[in-house]
């Protein structure tokens, strides 16, 4: 299954979706993330955060929503409201939408290390719920109810 992770500005919580989807459930789901407007850069502190949980930040980057315009995502997950409110491009169109919503976890400076470590921890916590479940045979309809039970 392909998953595709948005957040308008790519910096942060779905980079996050992305390194723990591509850990913790590569092969059976295939992570990106992107954006409507990317920043062009990943918040420092997410990288700081993912690499204290052991995750790889090589090849993470903020990148645009227009660059996957043929790969296709399964399912399109939106990780903060904005993001939720805007129209997907139209070559989403056959993509199941979810939305995960989650709070900017580098909005409050002084609790940014437990915001991080809350974001890091969610999207660990959804996606393996995802993975204790057979979606790869699910219709549209149980997919879409599968991934708003795991929230």
């Amino acid at each position: 299954m392909k998953i595709l992770f948005i957040c308008t500005h790519n910096a942060c919580r779905s980079i996050i979706g992305e390194a723990v989807s591509t850990k913790i459930a590569s092969p059976r789901i295939e992570a990106r993330s992107a954006g409507s407007n990317p920043r062009g850069v990943v918040h420092p502190f997410t990288l700081k955060h993912l690499k204290r949980h052991g995750y790889d930040i090589t090849d993470l980057k903020s990148e645009s929503w227009d660059g996957f315009s043929g790969w296709h995502p399964d399912v399109v997950i939106t990780l903060c409201d904005q993001a939720a409110g805007e129209t997907c491009p139209v070559y989403f169109g056959a993509s199941l939408k979810v939305h995960w919503g989650l709070p900017d976890p580098s909005k409050d400076a002084d609790n940014q290390n437990d915001n991080f470590d809350k974001v890091i921890n969610t999207l660990e916590t959804r996606i393996k719920k995802l993975l204790t479940e057979k979606f790869e045979d699910m219709d549209q309809t149980k997919l879409k109810l599968l991934f708003n039970k795991v929230i």
